[in-house]
């Protein structure tokens, strides 16, 4: 089965080419751009809403974006059950559209941090992560100013009861502990979905971690998933 994933693409986006690449030439999938003011998504599988600086960050990250034309078609995508999987500013962009719940606060030491980190998945059940390995964590970059995820007591108890953590920031040993978290986030979270499973936001890049030469090829667990889950649909 050919399959067809679109990547979204904003004024200030960077890491839309790094997520065209990763799928396009590491994993062999077609893959298109599809420009903000777009109307239509096309014949796509699935969309990636990509990492970078939409818009500027202006008001905040992922405040503007979320009005783009092209969100409609991809909260229309994602109530159908197409998998929509937001990265960095991705993420902050669907807590914005409401497609998650939550809000994304500055870090907390109040710095960009950039760096490798490891993230331990709680939920192998979604499209992204049934590929995923349990036994060990993930190493995956992050890259960001504003990934202290929030949420209310309510809604975190519901993310707990309904298993829609997927990942949260660990050490080696897959222990979600408060020393290894990199910007202050709610229960080391690092990931979360929705209650259908096929939107899934994160903060690190897997984009980042397809190649050995980078530091780890971790994101392709994934990537790989969600191809394997939409080739046996």
């Amino acid at each position: 089965m050919s399959l067809n994933v679109g990547v979204l693409v904003f004024p200030g986006a960077n890491c839309d080419h790094d997520a065209y690449y990763a799928l396009k030439h590491e994993l062999g999938v077609d893959t298109n751009f599809i420009w903000h003011k777009e109307t239509d998504l096309g014949n796509v599988d699935a969309i990636i809403i990509p990492g970078g600086f939409s818009y500027g960050d202006y008001l905040r990250s992922g405040a503007i974006a979320r009005f783009s034309p092209v969100m409609k078609e991809v909260e229309s995508f994602a109530e159908k059950g197409g998998p929509v999987l937001g990265i960095c500013n991705g993420f902050q962009i669907l807590l914005e559209a409401g497609m998650l719940p939550g809000t994304m606060m500055h870090n907390a030491h109040l710095r960009f941090t950039c760096k490798m980190t490891r993230i331990t998945c709680r939920n192998n059940t979604t499209m992204f992560t049934s590929d995923v390995p349990a036994d060990r964590p993930l190493e995956i970059p992050v890259a960001h100013g504003e990934g202290n995820y929030y949420a209310d007591d309510l809604t975190l108890r519901e993310l707990k009861e309904q298993n829609r953590i997927v990942f949260q920031y660990c050490n080696e040993k897959g222990e979600a502990i408060p020393e290894v978290n990199p910007n202050g986030s709610m229960d080391n979270i690092a990931g979360i979905c929705n209650k259908k499973g096929n939107v899934l936001g994160m903060m690190p890049h897997p984009e980042r971690a397809v190649d050995k030469n980078l530091g780890s090829d971790d994101g392709k667990f994934i990537f790989d998933s969600l191809i394997h889950q939409l080739s046996t649909v």
